[in-house]
């Protein structure tokens, strides 16, 4: 059966996105900055007219990425980061009154890593993880070629995990970089860019803890395939060897040896993440 044109919709704090995807290329698209202040009626509809700027008969179905946790089952979104609003949002339901077609909500991270294996990196794999560094850090598990989320959307929570006197998220993600320079992991990726010897070693020392998160995963999950994705692996070059030089303590190096761990190249991650989700749920719906 040929697969139909999908919407992907991708809701930030403070924009939302919305593509029309036909065999992992983007047709159309259309964004709006997101009223995150305003009521939740007011967010939903902006969420709304942005997709409906993209849908057309071609389309069969909607994926919606978003920042926070969700009931997967229900499609309602719990506590959005940024839009205070957004504390209970039965979005599944309102996208599918208003299009008349079969929608799929899920965490952008969850998006990302269904994203890679449906368009990106992980296409040839059975098992992998995309791990998301930005603001925050996120990660959605693939097994056996399907999205694992978890009963509560919570599989790939790492970044809640403990660590030093913090989380994994407060060092492996962007607070690591404020509390070190006080500015973005994207404003250090310039100066590193640039030469700047500071960025560089800073760098290094991000890869190192960040390599904690990695052995985190690696423990877990056992995948084939690791993929860095957000603004931060924008930088992987610069923090590659440190995160190898972590890595150096895995328990079991002859089981990394077969674990590839790339930064993700895929444009539009975010839209085809959430595309890929109404895959992922057509695959469940198909027994594949």
């Amino acid at each position: 059966m040929a697969v139909p044109a999908i919407v992907g919709v991708d809701l930030g704090g403070t924009s939302v996105r919305a593509a029309r995807v036909l065999d992992g290329k983007v047709l159309a698209r259309a964004a709006r900055p997101v009223p995150a202040a305003a009521a939740a009626d007011v967010v939903l509809d902006a969420v709304l007219a942005t997709a409906a700027e993209v849908i057309d008969d071609s389309v069969g179905g909607i994926g919606c990425g978003v920042p926070s946790v969700v009931d997967v089952a229900r499609g309602i979104v719990y506590a959005v980061e940024n839009i205070p609003s957004w504390r209970e949002v039965p979005l599944k339901d309102a996208f599918e009154r208003r299009f008349d077609r079969s929608a799929f909500i899920n965490n952008d991270a969850n998006a990302f890593a269904v994203g890679e294996l449906h368009f990106g990196a992980g296409r040839s794999f059975r098992h992998l993880v995309g791990v998301t560094l930005g603001t925050g850090l996120g990660a959605g598990v693939v097994i056996d070629r399907r999205l694992y989320s978890g009963p509560n959307c919570g599989a790939g929570e790492i970044g809640s995990i403990p660590y030093r006197d913090g989380t994994i998220e407060q060092y492996c993600a962007g607070p690591f970089f404020r509390r070190e320079a006080g500015v973005g992991g994207d404003v250090l990726c310039g100066r590193a860019e640039r030469g700047d010897a500071g960025a560089l070693r800073l760098f290094h020392a991000y890869g190192r803890e960040l390599g904690h998160a990695i052995m985190t995963v690696l423990y877990a999950y056992d995948p084939e395939l690791i993929v860095l994705g957000g603004s931060i692996a924008r930088a992987f070059a610069y923090f590659e060897a440190g995160m190898r030089e972590r890595l150096a303590d895995f328990a079991y190096q002859h089981a990394l040896a077969g674990v590839k761990i790339v930064r993700s190249e895929l444009a539009d991650a975010a839209l085809l993440g959430a595309a890929a989700l109404y895959l992922d749920a057509r695959r469940r719906e198909e027994g594949r």
